[in-house]
Parts: structure tokens; C-alpha cells; sequence
């Protein structure tokens, strides 16, 4: 028996592989073995994580981008300031702000909380541009044909312009989700549990670290496909609605 079959057989998450003369040596063996807790790991934290952050942050870009589009000066300049933060600072370093910092000035948060934070405030720094360029694409005749009907601005922005702007949006935001399954393994330096800790507990016990690493990349590259797909078949269905 190898020392990493010792180290892995005592990790409750891991169960060995085994044959009637014992346990196998082998680098399948530990394959087998660590892809449902990888799998797990991206089930209950990966991509929850990942679909909680992105729809928090869409409601923060929806507003980041409606100020950013204000004609108060003031209104426009803060959004262009928190977009230009969010954009000139590397996530890494908002999470590491936001879970090690905050507590120097009094204020302690989990580290699933922090995580959430942290990715909801970097998807609303990207994402309220494209949104901003997708209500800038709609022509500004559906403007005036709203207002001549009787809207007013926020009506018809939510009424007339939101709903063709979305359908300019979702590859780009699409793509932003995409990233953020990936970013989301970096919620593991502040100790939050996805997939990619549980790939550095497996890693670490076993000594495999490549093995473990490369099975780890393996599933994220089949959620990314699963999420690529899906963009296709929505892009696909909303073109019905487009005259051509």
C-alpha cells in the first residue's frame, strides 16, 4: 500500500478503490475515487456560487448601467467610479478586501458571504457596460415611438428598450457567467468550500497533485461546455423573435 492510498482512505469524502487482493495501486484508482467529491464540490458550492453571484450582480449592473446612462452628472459619475474600481482591481484582491480586510475596521463576514460579495460586485462592474452598450444598440426611434404613444422614460425603458436590449446582451453576459464558474475557484483562498478546495485537500493528502489538478480542470471544462450550449440554444430561440 502506498502512503497516498493510506492518506486518501482516511478522508471521509474519498472512498479508495479496491479489488479482493486490496487496494490498487495506480493513478486510476485515485481517479475514480476523487471525481464524485470533486463533482459534489462543484454541485453544492461551484455552482450555486456561481448562479447566486451572477444574479445579484445583474441587479447591481441593471443599476450600475441606468446610472451610468443618467443625465445627472452626479448620479453618472458615481457608476463610472465603482465601474472603474471594479475593472482596475483584480477580484482576488476584492475578495481578500472584503473577507481579511473588513474585519481590521470591525466588520467580520463568513466566508461563504464574502465570496458572494465579493463576485456579485465584480460582475456588476463588467456586465453593467454590456448592458449599457445593449441599451445604447436599441435605435433611437423605439425612444420616440414610445414617448408618442404616451411613455414616459422609465416606461418605456423597461417596457420598450430593456426587452430588445436583453437579447443583444446574452451572448457577452453569457460569457460572463462562464468566467465566473471558472473565477469561483478562487473562493478557496478565503476557505470557501467548492470544487477546487476540495481538489487541494485531495491534492495535498495524496501528493498527486497534477493527477488531481488535471481531473479538476476537466470537470470545469464540462460545465463550460454544458453553460456554452445552453448559450447556443437561447441565442438560437431568441433570433426566432428578430426579423432577418
Amino acid at each position: 500500500m502506498t502512503e497516498w492510498h493510506f492518506l486518501i482512505s482516511a478522508l471521509p469524502f474519498v472512498a479508495p478503490a479496491a479489488t479482493d487482493g486490496g487496494i490498487v495501486d495506480g493513478a486510476w484508482p485515485l481517479f475514480v475515487s476523487s471525481f464524485w467529491p470533486l463533482l459534489s464540490g462543484a454541485i453544492t458550492g461551484t455552482i450555486p456560487l456561481a448562479l447566486i453571484s451572477f444574479v445579484i450582480g445583474l441587479a447591481i449592473a441593471l443599476i450600475i448601467a441606468i446610472m451610468r446612462l443618467s443625465r445627472n452628472r452626479v448620479v453618472s459619475s458615481i457608476a463610472r467610479v465603482y465601474i472603474s474600481i471594479i475593472r482596475g482591481t483584480p477580484l482576488l484582491v476584492q475578495l481578500f478586501v472584503i473577507f481579511y480586510g473588513l474585519p481590521s475596521v470591525g466588520l467580520t463576514i463568513d466566508p461563504w458571504p464574502s465570496a458572494i460579495i465579493a463576485f456579485s460586485l465584480n460582475v456588476g462592474g463588467y456586465a453593467a457596460e454590456v448592458i449599457r452598450a445593449a441599451i445604447l444598440s436599441v435605435h433611437q426611434g423605439q425612444w420616440e415611438a414610445a414617448y408618442t404613444i404616451g411613455m414616459s422614460r422609465r416606461r418605456a425603458l423597461r417596457r420598450v428598450i430593456l426587452p430588445q436590449a436583453a437579447r443583444v446582451s446574452v451572448p457577452p453576459l453569457s460569457n460572463t457567467f462562464i468566467s465566473l464558474v471558472k473565477d469561483t475557484s478562487l473562493a478557496s483562498v478565503i476557505l470557501v468550500t467548492e470544487m477546487f478546495r476540495q481538489a487541494q485537500k485531495i491534492a495535498s493528502f495524496s501528493a498527486e497533485f497534477m493527477l488531481v489538478y488535471l481531473e479538476a480542470a476537466l470537470i470545469y471544462w464540462l460545465i463550460c461546455l454544458v453553460l456554452s450550449s445552453g448559450q447556443s440554444l437561447l441565442e438560437k430561440r431568441l433570433d426566432r423573435y428578430v426579423a432577418h
